[in-house]
């Protein structure tokens, strides 16, 4: 089944878990919080961080308590997914995949452009 979510024609495709989708054109197609542009990695991340509920909704004001929950659920059945997304995402994956270094100063610098 496929929803549209808003004017901008964006398309989800549900998951098993009611507060998350994936949308093709955001966040490269992973799974996201429903209605958000909050990917389930970031929240499991924080959630493996030891934040607190409270804490990642003060984060995120914007989302419910129930789409963390859900979000964190997401993750727990779905961990080698989320994990591999987590690996995707850290600084020293993003580096090379787009060939760049981080120097001493905290610039990045593109290797070839």
């Amino acid at each position: 089944m496929t929803v549209a979510v808003n004017s901008t024609h964006l398309r989800e495709e549900p998951t098993n878990h009611p507060h998350i989708v994936r949308v093709p054109s955001v966040c490269g197609g992973r799974s996201i919080v429903r209605g958000s542009r909050v990917a389930v990695w970031h929240i499991a991340q924080l959630f493996k961080a030891g934040r607190t509920m409270d804490e990642i909704v003060q984060e995120y004001p914007h989302l419910s308590a129930a789409s963390i929950y859900d979000a964190i659920s997401y993750y727990l059945d779905h961990q080698e997914e989320i994990e591999r997304d987590i690996l995707n995402n850290r600084i020293e994956a993003v580096l090379q995949q787009q060939d760049a270094v981080l120097d001493n100063k905290g610039f990045l610098r593109f290797q070839n452009r």
